[in-house]
């Protein structure tokens, strides 16, 4: 593994309407801990439900992992309590950067936050430019990333749905949904 004086973090940016966001960033994570670095995975919406790549990280000591959400924001009943859960989470996701321990760190769903105007993305690209350590690698995913966000980020991906099992009536399959 690169020392960190000798590394130049990465911010990467996941967003758009198609599939892949979280898996190809999730991807990342376990390309990261198998190098030996230290991993933080903090997912803002999920919740509390157990994934295939959760139970996998478990299997490694070097990957720290906090679902954290209040689940799918789509069917709230508490808009107030999903504002006051994504700025704890946002809170917790400053305290774990600057705890420097994590050389890789993944914010899952948190461009949704923004696109809900929860958190600005002001706020998290002005988190990013001024205090977000140089070596570390930032991954960011979820629809509707702020623009001021993407302007940060070294690299941006737009995942663009072409088609989609779920519009065929197919629900979300173990092993390729979660």
């Amino acid at each position: 593994m690169k020392e960190r004086d000798r590394r130049q973090g990465i911010v990467l940016v996941h967003t758009g309407e198609g599939k892949g966001k979280s898996s190809s960033a999730l991807g990342m994570v376990f390309r990261a801990a198998g190098w030996g670095m230290n991993v933080c995975v903090i997912q803002y919406i999920k919740g509390q439900w157990k994934t295939g790549e959760q139970k996998a990280a478990e299997r490694f000591d070097n990957i720290e992992w906090h679902s954290l959400g209040d689940g799918f924001t789509w069917d709230t009943k508490n808009p107030e309590q999903d504002i006051k859960t994504s700025r704890e989470i946002w809170e917790f996701s400053q305290q774990k950067i600057l705890s420097q321990d994590f050389d890789f760190v993944l914010l899952d769903e948190i461009n949704y936050c923004c696109g809900y105007n929860w958190i600005s993305g002001e706020e998290i690209a002005n988190f990013i430019s001024n205090k977000k350590p140089p070596w570390m690698h930032l991954v960011l995913t979820g629809r509707n990333a702020a623009s001021e966000v993407v302007d940060v980020a070294n690299t941006v991906t737009e995942m663009r749905k072409l088609k989609h099992a779920y519009s065929q009536g197919i629900k979300a399959e173990q092993g390729v949904e979660f």
